[in-house]
């Protein structure tokens, strides 16, 4: 890896369908049999909620090799107050750069950029192994629970990191997926219908 010839900038209007199919690849037949986070990118462009100045593409010798997003929403407080925060994604490297460095390099950047637009704290879906490098933890250790999820259930899942320190001090509450997240996957399945076909498989270690 040659971080030398690492960009990142914004994402520019006439890539949108360039980076729908690198997310496509990205995910296709990780947690489900197909994907739909390209078609959730889609939509997550044109909602009020997300945040156009944190559209962000990662950039190897003017190739994009990688891309993150970011919407706004909140926690809702066991004292009634709406406490603003983020989520992301989806988030992803091109398939043959995984496990090299460059989703780490991605995640630290955009991160350090959402701290900039005054983002004080992301709650996130994602796997602590890889998350929890960039100073991710479990949302219970800031006593955020999880929309709907039984008392003792397994939250490992459910990942939060302050990004303005001290944000979250004092606050427990409640954090939901954003409605901007909830798709139709009839909708999905003929957005991606669009794009050159590829075999859905049912793998082991899929989700849905």
């Amino acid at each position: 890896m040659n971080k030398n010839n690492i960009a990142f900038r914004l994402e520019r209007k006439e890539e949108y369908r360039q980076v729908e199919a690198l997310v496509r690849e990205s995910f296709w037949n990780v947690y489900r049999p197909g994907c739909v986070e390209h078609y959730l990118l889609h939509l997550l462009r044109g909602h009020s909620d997300f945040v156009p100045e944190l559209d962000i593409v990662m950039v190897e010798d003017g190739k994009i090799i990688g891309q993150n997003v970011f919407v706004k929403t909140v926690i809702r407080a066991d004292d009634g107050r709406s406490i603003p925060i983020m989520t992301m994604g989806p988030v992803c490297v091109a398939n043959e750069l995984k496990r090299q460095g460059y989703g780490k390099m991605l995640l630290d950047y955009s991160l350090a950029k959402a701290a900039e637009a005054g983002c004080g704290a992301l709650c996130f879906e994602g796997n602590i192994d890889f998350y929890g490098k960039s100073g991710f933890s479990f949302a219970e250790n800031f006593g955020i629970r999880y929309h709907g999820l039984p008392e003792g259930a397994d939250a490992s899942f459910f990942l939060c990191r302050e990004l303005i320190d001290g944000y979250l001090d004092g606050i427990t509450g409640e954090y939901a997926t954003p409605y901007a997240y909830l798709i139709d996957e009839t909708e999905a399945e003929a957005f991606d219908k669009s794009f050159p076909y590829k075999e859905k498989l049912k793998l082991p270690g899929q989700i849905f």
